[in-house]
């Protein structure tokens, strides 16, 4: 199972000793957060400017030495509040993964992709308010001295919502099970560690599964 190791004032965030305590419960839960053993997490820069703390992961699905998957999750904290998140914590997350062509022409691949994730806060009894985010398809061709490269379509998830339960460890996991499934790996009961009472993952629709390394 990975996990991230560190303590929480240490890199990936802002505010870091000055922290709420609500706040560094927070971070204490995602940094000792266990996902399946696709998932390598790492911790990266927070932004700055949209809360006065913020912790920041980045991640990728790797099977076999091959990158399927990628993304950024950031947990941010406003002790008074914000307006549009009905909370003081939100959490705010993008994910990318390269698909195959079949699946690049399915017209509903952008609810599906909006399926992914709400299935897998569901799954892992992650409970949360406020969901809002974009899927976008992006096409590319390549010409010249890349004219070799076979054409690719990414799919691109940017998602944020505002966790109503303080499992914070839940949401994580229910993230990086969106991963997967961007990545085309079947669904797996979420883990006892992590949501003790939540339900299996046998709803959430997977990708046909598929060994493509995404193009950088």
């Amino acid at each position: 199972m990975a996990a991230v190791g560190g303590h929480p004032a240490q890199g990936g965030g802002t505010g870091k000793e000055s922290a709420p305590i609500e706040f560094r419960d927070a971070v204490e839960a995602l940094s000792g957060a266990r996902l399946r053993p696709e998932v390598q997490l790492s911790p990266a820069p927070a932004p700055r400017r949209l809360a006065p703390y913020a912790f920041a992961l980045t991640a990728s699905v790797e099977v076999d030495g091959e990158e399927l998957a990628d993304g950024r999750i950031v947990l941010l904290h406003d002790p008074a509040g914000q307006e549009a998140w009905h909370g003081d914590f939100r959490v705010v997350t993008m994910t990318r993964a390269e698909l195959e062509p079949e699946m690049a022409a399915d017209p509903m691949l952008s609810e599906v992709g909006w399926a992914w994730l709400l299935d897998a806060l569901q799954a892992h009894g992650a409970g949360y308010a406020e969901a809002g985010g974009t899927v976008t398809r992006c096409a590319s061709q390549y010409f010249g001295a890349l004219a070799d490269r076979p054409s690719s379509t990414e799919i691109e998830i940017r998602a944020s919502w505002t966790p109503s339960d303080g499992r914070f460890e839940r949401h994580l996991a229910a993230w990086g099970e969106l991963l997967c499934a961007g990545a085309g790996l079947p669904p797996v009961p979420s883990s006892p560690q992590n949501a003790p009472d939540a339900p299996s993952l046998g709803g959430v629709v997977p990708m046909p599964a598929r060994r493509r390394p995404r193009s950088h």
